[in-house]
């Protein structure tokens, strides 16, 4: 395990009383490197949506934790937000709760002379997920071709 896995996965437990408490769920922890900053960062939500107070209050309780445990060895700047309307599909439940919602998929390769897919989620396992095209095709894709995943959303 990097050491990046096992930082993202001490805040995790950290976090996890926190987000049970207020019934928060914890959608991501990323701890990645920016230009020369270090950045510790939780996406949390909740139903009806996340407020900056409710953001404020974890980042308040977990920002004591992480001074305690001290577990990180360099630097870090700790954020906590909202994952946004375009979110990406990470874990399983991200897949269970998109089932039947419209995605946007864009691959790494182009297949059939395209990179950017649309369409409603049909299926998912741990390797593949499969959509159904605006003509009623099927499309299924392997997970690592896919550079990104996520719910579509019109404006």
């Amino acid at each position: 395990m990097s050491r990046r896995e096992v930082y993202e996965q001490k805040t995790e437990e950290l976090l996890m009383p926190i987000m049970e408490e207020h019934q928060f769920e914890l959608v991501d922890v990323e701890y990645v490197k920016e230009g020369s900053n270090w950045y510790l960062r939780a996406y949390i939500d909740k139903e009806g949506g996340i407020t900056v107070d409710d953001c404020e209050l974890v980042s308040r309780r977990m920002s004591d934790l992480l001074d305690e445990e001290d577990y990180i060895e360099e630097s870090y700047i700790f954020e906590v937000s909202s994952p946004g309307l375009g979110r990406p599909l990470k874990k399983e439940k991200d897949y269970v709760r998109s089932v039947g919602k419209e995605l946007e998929i864009r691959t790494y390769r182009a297949i059939n002379k395209e990179k950017e897919f649309y369409g409603i989620l049909k299926s998912f396992d741990d390797s593949t997920v499969t959509i159904e095209l605006d003509g009623g095709t099927e499309m299924t894709f392997v997970k690592s071709d896919i550079a990104l995943i996520r719910l579509a959303f019109d404006f």
